[in-house]
C-alpha cells in the first residue's frame, strides 16, 4: 500500500472519529493514498470475523470504502501470539496490510498492556511485528504507529529499530511522547533521524493542521510519507493541498468547504452504517465542527454548540 519511492497522504486512524462513516466522507475528496482503521483490541481472545466486520466493514467490499479509499486494518494488543492470531483471521477476511498500534496514549489501554505502554519494552515491539509478520501472507504488508517514546523522545531510535528487525515494512512516527499525550510542541526532527537511519519508508505524523505545519514537517523530517489526522478533519482543504505539494493527482476544485454538505455526508453514512440515529448524530457533529473551530475554518460553533437536537443544529448551520 506504501512505495518508497512514491510519495503517500495517509488518513490517521483516530478512535471514535475515523470510524467508516467517516473514511466513507474522506475518502470523497479523492487526496488521500489510503486510511488506517481505528485499533481492534485483542486481549484475551482473538476477535471472531463478525467483529473484524463490524469494526472495518470496508472487508465486505475489497476493504475499501464506498468511495473508493482503501482501508489498512489497525490492531492493538500486548500479546504476540494472539495478535499473529488475529492477524491472520484479519487477513483471511480481506485485509491488504496490517498496522500494529504502538502509539495510543489513553491510560486505560496502556494499564492493560496495549498501544504506547509497548515503548517501554523495545524488545517486545520486536516480539510482536515479527510475530504478525510470520503469520500474514507475504504479500500483505505489516507496519508499526510508534510515539517517539513513553517519557523521552530519544527512546525513537530503539523503538524503531526493533519495528524494523521485526519486519515492518514502513513505520508511522508520531512527534511526541505519550506523556506529552497532544499538547505542543511536537518534534518532527527525530522523525528524519529515523528515517536517515533505516532502510524502510517513515510516515511523519502530528500536529500537521496547516500547508505551512507540512512544509516545515517536510523540511524538519526529509519525509515523503505523512499522515493526517485532526489537521485534516479541521480543514477539509488541507488533505488536497498536501497531495498537490506531494505531486499525488487530485481531481475538482478547491470550493470553500459547504460545512452542512459535510456534516449530511457524515450522517447518511452513518446511517447507512446502522452506526448510530437521530439525535444520537448530534454529539458526533459537534466533535467534528470543534476541530474545524481549532483550525480556525469553521468560526461560529458558539452558535451551535447548545443544539440539542439534530434538526436544531443544522438550522443554526443554515441560519
Amino acid at each position: 500500500m506504501l512505495r518508497a519511492d512514491e510519495p503517500a497522504l495517509i488518513l490517521a486512524p483516530m478512535e471514535g472519529v475515523t470510524d467508516a462513516p467517516m473514511r466513507a466522507v474522506q475518502g470523497r475528496c479523492g487526496a488521500f493514498t489510503f486510511a488506517v482503521s481505528e485499533f481492534l483490541r485483542v486481549s484475551q481472545q482473538v476477535p471472531p470475523a463478525h467483529v473484524f466486520l463490524h469494526h472495518v466493514p470496508e472487508l465486505a467490499h475489497g476493504a475499501r470504502t464506498p468511495t473508493g479509499l482503501p482501508v489498512a486494518v489497525q490492531l492493538l494488543g500486548g500479546d504476540a501470539g494472539r495478535m499473529a492470531d488475529a492477524a491472520g483471521r484479519a487477513c483471511e477476511l480481506g485485509a491488504p496490510a496490517i498496522d500494529i498500534n504502538f502509539g495510543c496514549p489513553a491510560p486505560t489501554v496502556n494499564r492493560h498492556d496495549g498501544g504506547a505502554t509497548l515503548l517501554r519494552y523495545p524488545h517486545r515491539i520486536r516480539e510482536i511485528v515479527r510475530a504478525v509478520r510470520s503469520a500474514v501472507p507475504p504479500a500483505v504488508p505489516v507496519s508499526a504507529k510508534l510515539r517517539l517514546g513513553w517519557d523521552c523522545i530519544s527512546a525513537i531510535d530503539e523503538n524503531a529499530r526493533m519495528a524494523a528487525e521485526g519486519g515492518a515494512a514502513w513505520i508511522t512516527i508520531h512527534g511526541r511522547t505519550r506523556v506529552a499525550g497532544y499538547a505542543p510542541p511536537v518534534f518532527w526532527k527525530p522523525i528524519g533521524r529515523v528515517r536517515e537511519s533505516l532502510g524502510i519508508p517513515v510516515v511523519a505524523n502530528g500536529d500537521i493542521w496547516t500547508l505551512a505545519d507540512f512544509r516545515r514537517c517536510r523540511d524538519e523530517s526529509g519525509c515523503r510519507h505523512f499522515m493526517l489526522g485532526r489537521g485534516a478533519l479541521g480543514d477539509p482543504l488541507l488533505a488536497r493541498g498536501v497531495a498537490r505539494e506531494l505531486g499525488l493527482p487530485v481531481a475538482g476544485s478547491d470550493a470553500p468547504t459547504d460545512w452542512p454538505a459535510q456534516l449530511r455526508g457524515l450522517v447518511e453514512w452513518s446511517e447507512r452504517y446502522h452506526l448510530s440515529r437521530g439525535d444520537k448524530h448530534v454529539g458526533r457533529l459537534k466533535q467534528w465542527l470543534r476541530l474545524a473551530a481549532t483550525a480556525g475554518t469553521f468560526a461560529r460553533f458558539d452558535a451551535i454548540k447548545r443544539a440539542p437536537t439534530l434538526d436544531a443544529l443544522f438550522a443554526a448551520l443554515d441560519a
